[in-house]
């Protein structure tokens, strides 16, 4: 394992999160379907790491409920599983940068993705490539800010930064960029676990 993701580890269980390292997706996937029981609730925020790795296919498929707006169709049926993911047994998201000071960074359009982090559901699983990994919270903002036009062309948004491919700090009402949460040390009332795999997942 690197240093710095040795140092990052450590750092995160002294901010008292649970940290745990995968050399790659299989075996990490496999550990989470091993952990998370078939008559769990399944919540899960707007994630392209969560996607890439088919948990949302694999957990349907064996026959969890799953709440997952992504998987929706309209407007209301996005808002309701939104709420219901917030509710559910277990949350699974990414997140957009983490520091090797173990903290947490992500900017939401919505922000229900941050909320169901912080509190509601009873166990949140954080999933992240090293490639979200900064080396402060500086660094972390400026890597979300860099990425998220491309989450901006996905959804074929009107903002400026899917025209130019750079942000502009806009004042669209697209704007992704709404809310920022920024975790120094694990909520007290919600047990989460970051899990980093040895690859490049999401944006």
């Amino acid at each position: 394992m690197d240093k710095r993701i040795e140092d990052t580890i450590k750092a995160l269980n002294k901010n008292n999160f649970k940290a745990r390292f995968f050399e790659d997706s299989d075996t990490a996937v496999k550990t989470l379907l091993e952990e998370i029981k078939e008559t769990d609730s399944i919540g899960i925020g707007g994630s392209m790491t969560i996607t890439e790795l088919e948990l949302p296919k694999l957990l349907l498929e064996r026959g969890n409920k799953v709440f997952f707006h992504w998987l929706e169709t309209t407007p209301e049926s996005m808002d309701n599983a939104r709420i219901n993911a917030s509710r559910a047994d277990v949350y699974l998201t990414s997140t957009n940068a983490f520091t090797v000071k173990g903290q947490l960074v992500n900017i939401d359009g919505v922000g229900n993705r941050v909320t169901s982090m912080i509190f509601g559901p009873k166990k949140v699983y954080i999933i992240c490539g090293i490639n979200k990994l900064a080396e402060n919270l500086e660094k972390a903002i400026e890597r979300i800010k860099e990425n998220t036009y491309k989450n901006a062309r996905r959804l074929n948004l009107k903002t400026p930064c899917a025209i130019t491919g750079k942000c502009n700090d806009c004042d669209s009402p697209q704007r992704m960029c709404s809310v920022t949460a920024i975790l120094e040390k694990k909520p007290s009332k919600i047990d989460i676990e970051i899990i980093i795999i040895n690859k490049s997942l999401g944006y």
